[in-house]
């Protein structure tokens, strides 16, 4: 299965959603942490519509499946670094935190269910 364009894929559209959702709420993260736990939270945020992308300009269906594979990695990361935040008291928001833990939750069942539509066709 080769994907025209990523851009197409609703999973990355949605990732992409998130990285904004991401930013705007570490952008009240205290000064001490926008070195710290801000950073790596934008960081694998960025990392799961990135390795969507990556895999899709890829020669093969094998080679997207692991970057699809890495991209549920890094939404796993993100999970855990913004729960962290969240145990902190940086994230005061609790309908954006809901809605960014929903936003979780969904990319990481599109991402399940799309490397096993590839892996069925492969």
């Amino acid at each position: 299965m080769k994907i025209q364009s990523y851009k197409d894929l609703e999973v990355w559209q949605i990732a992409v959603e998130l990285v904004d959702m991401i930013f705007a709420q570490t952008e009240n993260f205290p000064q001490r942490e926008i070195y710290g736990l801000a950073r790596e939270i934008r960081r694998s945020a960025i990392s799961v519509p990135s390795n969507i992308a990556e895999g899709s300009g890829r020669a093969g269906t094998k080679e997207l499946i692991q970057f699809l594979y890495i991209a549920r990695g890094s939404l796993c990361e993100l999970d855990t670094q913004y729960y962290i935040a969240s145990r902190r008291g940086f994230i005061q928001d609790k309908a954006m935190q809901q809605a960014v833990t929903d936003k979780i939750s969904s990319i990481s069942k599109m991402l399940s269910r799309l490397v096993q539509s590839l892996q069925r066709k492969n």
